[in-house]
Parts: structure tokens; C-alpha cells; sequence
């Protein structure tokens, strides 16, 4: 774990002023700047320990995505400015296989030398220049000697997971992919290696949540994450894996347990596990629970790639809508990478109305990484300019996209032409409620759906079970047209003041906890609207 350092460090004849992002060498500044410096400092950050490829990936170049040769050529830059020779280094050296290390640990400066009388000053500087040389042939010898003496290089098994680890976080399907084929291969050399089964349950389990694989996927995941469990017990990233198996499989209550677990075993370690269950907290409507669920990780310094996206979420469904959106729209303009936030922002802008901002997001949202909810919306859009065969088009591509996910499938049998018989409608609105009672609140909305058009008295009551469960994105629920057909109900606006009223009470829970930072929002709560229809 890195240390603070003083604002001035000395590394062998180098004075790194890491306040003004300066280095000198006797009284002359070197050029190191930009990335080199930002490199540099985060290697003297960690004293003289080897520092990983993706430990630097991560501190330097996130959020761009980059490989090792990007580093590799960064360090060569950074030996040029501070003119180390990489084949006899003086201040960097590189570890093969793993990473690169300061030949030296960073000392504090001393203060600046103050005027003395000619003789004095002449002895301390001779003294001075005795003692530097002696330090630099020191730090010179043992950066030179380190060759011998450098920690044994890792393991080909090491290798393999650190390889797997470096593919699996860059977020995207193909590098999803060589990680379940380096961690495969480490399991292959050694069945029993825990981190490469973590490792593989995890990305495996990705490969459904963020990639549209098949569920099959999750069901090893799922066993892989339990074998380790049933050896270590106390393993805390085994029952992340675990949770997250779950999650993707929609067992919300198994996957908050595990998560919870995960936590409790090891909480510096699990901020990942407090992000990902307090995602779950909002499924269950426990927006203060997971409001500050999120922002402990964040002050924690945690790097997760959605979080910042969950806190956003958080915000949105308190009812802060300025503060959602910045945080929605930057997001959608730096990560391109993020599926859920790709989907986020467009489906955002719809809830508030805002139909033209929301095609023309969707549009360029369409162009990157897809999820089903950006067809499920570009349906939604469709229904409103009353254009239905399109409609049926898109909720169509979003169940080709993930044809185990039900919710596609029932807005394309809905929207169908000619439409699918009421009979089989009503067989399967009896068979997502029974099976409502185990997943998510929004379960509930697809029986809703089901339920719209042959018993409308049915579809109000499943809206308030989903209501009941923890459902609580009302901009959503009025803006959409799938249940304009409910919105003369009046039991629909019973269901709308039930959500404002849940929304209220969580809000006000955050705001008189001390957790909560008072500088989170800049505007007062702002009601859901109700947009009208567009023109047409």
C-alpha cells in the first residue's frame, strides 16, 4: 500500500518536487512532464516495491484504455528526461514479468541550504558532494546488482492470472473472453488454484450481466464460486464471485446475502462487494442503504467502473434530477465502453421528457457497446410516435440480443402482428407471477404488461406489488408508453403517490444522516414529470 510522501523527495542525485511537478538534478530542471511525471510519481508513491503493468495502467492511463507496451514506451520516455540508461539503470528498472521498481526508496528532502561564511560553506559543500557521490555509487551499485538480487520472477501460473486479471478489466467481450481462456488455462495446469477459479467464475459470470452471453455461463460461474467457498470459507473474493453469480441470475436475495458476507469477512478489501450490493439495495427500494454504500466506496478511493454510474442512479431516483444528469452525461461522454451507461443516459432523458435529446443519444448509443435496454427504449420511442411496427422491430432485436431474459419476449408477443392469442398472453402473466415472488420488483411490471389490456384491475395490483417489492423509478413509470393504457386508472395514480411517498421517506433518511455530503447536489429535489405526448 502506498505511503503519503513529503511535497519534496530525493531519489538518488534527483529532488522531485511533487507539488509543482518539478525534477531537478543539481539546480537544473529536467523535462518531465504529462504522463512521465504522473508515472514517476506514482512509482515514488510506492518506495522501491515492484509495481505491476496494471497497477500503472490503472493509477496512470484510466480511464483510456491502454496495453503494456503503451507503459513500456512511457518508461522509455521518463529514462530519456531523466537520462538513465535502461540496460544499467540508475533510477528505474525494469522486472521482467512483472513490472518495473525504483533502484532506491525515495527520501525526504532537506530543506534548502542557507547562506553561510565562504570556509563553512565551502566544507559543507565538499562534505555535501562526498556524501551525494557515496549515495549515488551506493543506489548505482545496487541498481546494478539487483539483477542478482530482484524478488524471483512470477510463476508461469502467476502469469497466467495476472494476464487474465489485466483482459478481464479492460471491459469489453473479446478481452472478456482471452480472460476466461488464461484463467481455463490455469485451472487446467492446477484444478485447485482458488484465484484462477474466482477469477474465471467472475468472468464468466460478466460474460451474461455485461456481454449478452448465454445464462449457461452463470451456472458454472455459480458452481466454480461455490467449490472455493466449501474450501475456504473465509474467502472473501469466493463469495464476491458467488453474489455475483447470483446477481446475474436475478436471485437478488442470494446475491445480497453473499455480498454481505463478502464484506463482513474482509471490508477493506470488498469495497467492490458494498458497490455491488448497494445496486441491489435500490432494486429492494433501500435508496439511503445503497446511497451510502456508494459514496463509502468512493471516498474509499475505489476504482469500480460503475460506480459512479450507481451513484447517478442513486440521485436520479431521489429526485435529483441536475445532479443525476451531470453525472449521466459525463459518463456517457468519456466512458463509450460502459453498456450501462450507454443506456443509462438516453433512458434518462426520456423519463424527463426530453424526446429529442433522448433519440439522438440512443442513436450514437447504438454505434457502441449494446445492451437490450437501448432497443427496449428505441421501442418505447416508436410506440410514441405511434409507429408500432417499429416498435415490434426493436423489442424484437432486444429479445435476439438476450433471448433468456423474458421482458423482450413480452413486449414482442405484445406488439406482435398479427398479436399472439389473449390465451397464451394469460398463460404466461400466470407464470412470471408466480415467479415474481422470487426476482426483481420489475417482474411484477411484466405481469402488469401481461395483464394491461384483458384485466386491468390485475395490472394495477401487480404494479403495486412492484411497488410493495421496491420499485421506485416513477419519471420512468409515467413517461412510458407501455402503460399509458393504466394512466386513467384510477388506481395508477395511487400506485405514482405510493413511489413519491416511499422516494420521500428515503430521502429524507440520507439527508439527516451524517454520511450524507452536503455539496452532493446543488439543487433542491425536483418532482417526476409527467411529459405529455409529443406532436403527432
Amino acid at each position: 500500500m502506498s505511503q503519503a510522501r513529503p511535497p519534496t523527495v530525493v531519489l538518488d542525485d534527483l529532488r522531485i518536487d511533487l507539488a509543482r511537478q518539478r525534477v531537478t538534478r543539481g539546480g537544473r530542471v529536467l523535462d518531465v512532464s504529462g504522463l512521465s511525471f504522473k508515472l514517476l510519481h506514482h512509482l515514488v508513491e510506492q518506495g522501491d516495491r515492484v509495481v505491476g503493468f496494471d497497477e500503472l495502467i490503472e493509477h496512470v492511463w484510466a480511464p483510456a484504455v491502454v496495453n503494456e507496451e503503451t507503459v513500456t514506451q512511457r518508461v522509455k520516455l521518463l529514462r530519456q528526461a531523466l537520462e538513465d540508461d535502461g540496460r544499467n539503470p540508475r533510477y528505474i528498472r525494469s522486472v521482467r514479468g512483472r513490472g518495473y521498481q525504483l533502484c532506491s526508496a525515495p527520501q525526504p528532502a532537506a530543506a534548502e541550504p542557507a547562506a553561510a561564511p565562504p570556509g563553512g560553506r565551502r566544507r559543507r559543500l565538499v562534505l555535501g558532494g562526498l556524501a551525494a557521490a557515496r549515495a549515488a555509487f551506493a543506489a548505482l551499485a545496487a541498481c546494478s546488482g539487483a539483477r542478482q538480487a530482484a524478488p524471483p520472477p512470477a510463476t508461469a501460473q502467476e502469469e497466467l492470472r495476472q494476464r487474465a486479471r489485466y483482459y478481464a478489466g479492460i471491459g469489453q467481450s473479446e478481452n472478456n473472453e482471452r480472460a476466461v481462456a488464461l484463467y481455463e488455462e490455469a485451472l487446467r495446469a492446477n484444478p485447485l488454484d482458488d484465484a484462477a477459479s474466482v477469477g474465471l467464475s467472475r468472468a464468466l459470470s460478466a460474460r451474461m450481466c455485461l456481454y449478452n452471453g448465454s445464462p449457461d455461463s452463470t451456472v458454472r460461474a455459480q458452481a466454480l464460486a461455490e467449490a472455493v467457498v466449501a474450501r475456504s470459507p473465509r474467502d472473501s473474493a469466493a463469495h464476491d464471485a458467488l453474489a455475483y453469480a447470483h446477481d446475474c441470475r436475478g436471485e437478488i436475495d442470494a446475491a445480497i446475502g453473499e455480498y454481505e458476507r463478502a464484506i463482513a469477512l474482509d471490508p477493506p478489501a470488498r469495497l467492490d462487494s458494498r458497490a455491488s450490493v448497494a445496486n441491489l439495495y435500490v432494486a429492494e427500494g433501500r435508496l439511503a442503504d445503497a446511497l451510502e454504500n456508494n459514496l463509502a466506496a468512493e471516498r474509499a478511493g475505489a476504482k469500480l467502473r460503475f460506480l459512479d454510474l450507481q451513484i447517478a442512479r442513486n440521485l436520479d431516483l431521489f429526485g435529483y434530477a441536475e445532479a443525476a444528469e451531470r453525472r449521466y452525461a459525463r459518463i456517457f461522454r468519456l466512458y463509450p465502453d460502459n453498456v450501462f451507461g450507454n443506456a443509462a443516459w438516453p433512458r434518462f432523458l426520456f423519463a424527463q421528457g426530453r424526446y429529442s435529446e433522448a433519440e439522438s443519444a440512443l442513436a450514437e448509443a447504438m454505434g457502441r457497446p449494446q445492451h437490450p435496454q437501448l432497443f427496449l427504449l428505441a421501442g418505447e420511442l416508436a410506440l410514441l410516435r405511434g409507429d408500432r411496427v417499429r416498435a415490434a422491430q426493436m423489442f424484437g432485436k432486444a429479445m435476439a440480443l438476450r433471448p433468456h431474459q423474458s421482458l423482450p419476449r413480452t413486449l414482442t408477443d405484445l406488439y406482435a402482428e398479427p398479436p399472439v392469442d389473449a390465451a397464451a398472453l394469460d398463460a404466461r402473466a400466470q407464470a412470471r407471477a408466480r415467479e415474481a415472488g422470487h426476482g426483481a420488483p420489475e417482474d411484477w411490471l411484466e405481469v402488469a404488461l401481461l395483464r394491461r389490456d384483458a384485466d386491468r384491475a390485475a395490472a394495477i395490483d401487480a404494479l403495486r406489488r412492484a411497488v410493495a417489492g421496491g420499485f421506485r423509478d416513477q419519471a420512468w413509470l409515467q413517461a412510458s408508453p407501455l402503460f399509458r393504457p393504466l394512466a386513467d386508472e384510477p388506481g395508477f395514480a395511487e400506485v405514482v403517490d405510493a413511489i413519491s411517498r416511499a422516494r420521500t421517506a428515503e430521502r429524507a433518511k440520507a439527508l439527516a444522516a451524517v454520511w450524507f455530503p452536503p455539496d452532493l447536489v446543488s439543487a433542491a429535489p425536483v418532482p417526476a414529470p409527467l411529459p405529455a405526448p409529443p406532436p403527432g
